[in-house]
C-alpha cells in the first residue's frame, strides 16, 4: 500500500471565492479512483485578514502580517506539512509566514518564475494581470528579473483594480471580463510571449484573456505542486 497523501494548509479567504476555487482545481489535478486519493487540506478560511490593497495603495490598512503568521502557526498545529496561499498580493507578507513556522511554504512567485524560465527563458517578457499592489511591490520583477526576464503591465491599473473590486463584490461580472480582455489584449500586442493571470479574482475569469494569449494562471501552478508536494517523494 502506498503512503498517505501528506496534508497540506491553506492560508484562505484572499478572497474566499478564490480559495474555493484552488481546492477545485488541486481536486482536479489528481487522478483519483477513491476518496482516499485526493490530498488533505486543512483551510482557514479566513476573510478578516487585513486588507491587501488598504495596506498597499491606499496606505490606510492594518498591516496583515500577524494575522498571516498566526493562520501559519494554527495550520502547522493541526498538522499541515507544507503551505500555501492563493492570493499574489499577500506573498509581499510570506516572510512573515515563513518565519512563524517550521513547515515548507509553496510560493506561486518561485512557481511562477519557474515556469517562465522554461517557456521564454532568459531575456523574455512576460505579460502580468495581477492587481496594482503586486505592481508597487515589485514581486514578479524580484523572482523574474533574477532569470533576465522583463515584466509589462498593462497601462490603466486603475481599471485593473476596479475589475478586482468588482468581482470581489458581485462575481465575474462582464466588467471584468472586458477590463481583462483588453488588458490581456495589450500586453499581447506590447510583445508579452507569455502573461501570468496573477490576481485570485482573475482566475474566476481566466478565460476572459485575449485569444492569441500564451496565458498562465498562477492558481494553476500552486494546485499541481500541492498536489506533487501531497504524494511525497
Amino acid at each position: 500500500m502506498s503512503d498517505a497523501p501528506l496534508p497540506v494548509g491553506i492560508l484562505g479567504g484572499m478572497g474566499p471565492e478564490a480559495t474555493i476555487l484552488l481546492q477545485q482545481r488541486v481536486m482536479a489535478a489528481v487522478p483519483a479512483s477513491d476518496d482516499s486519493d485526493h490530498v488533505p487540506l486543512i483551510i482557514d478560511m479566513n476573510p478578516q485578514v487585513p486588507s491587501r490593497i488598504a495596506h498597499l495603495i491606499e496606505g490606510t490598512g492594518e498591516d496583515p502580517s500577524p494575522v498571516l503568521a498566526a493562520m501559519a502557526k494554527r495550520l502547522e498545529a493541526a498538522g499541515a506539512q507544507a503551505l500555501a496561499m492563493p492570493c499574489n498580493t499577500a506573498h509581499h507578507y510570506a516572510t512573515a509566514v515563513t518565519g512563524a513556522v517550521d513547515i515548507p511554504f509553496l510560493s506561486m512567485l518561485d512557481l511562477a518564475a519557474a515556469r517562465a524560465l522554461r517557456d521564454v527563458g532568459r531575456g523574455g517578457g512576460v505579460g502580468m494581470l495581477a492587481s496594482p499592489a503586486v505592481r508597487m511591490t515589485g514581486l514578479f520583477e524580484t523572482v523574474l528579473g533574477a532569470h533576465e526576464i522583463s515584466v509589462l503591465w498593462p497601462e490603466d491599473g486603475d481599471a485593473m483594480l476596479a475589475a478586482i473590486r468588482a468581482i470581489k463584490a458581485e462575481g465575474p461580472v462582464p466588467s471584468a471580463r472586458e477590463t481583462v480582455a483588453a488588458a490581456s489584449a495589450e500586453l499581447l500586442a506590447a510583445g508579452a510571449q507569455m502573461q501570468f493571470i496573477a490576481c485570485s479574482e482573475f482566475s474566476l475569469i481566466a478565460d476572459s484573456v485575449a485569444v492569441d494569449a500564451r496565458a498562465v494562471d498562477t492558481v494553476d501552478l500552486l494546485a499541481r505542486a500541492i498536489v506533487e508536494f501531497s504524494a511525497g517523494p
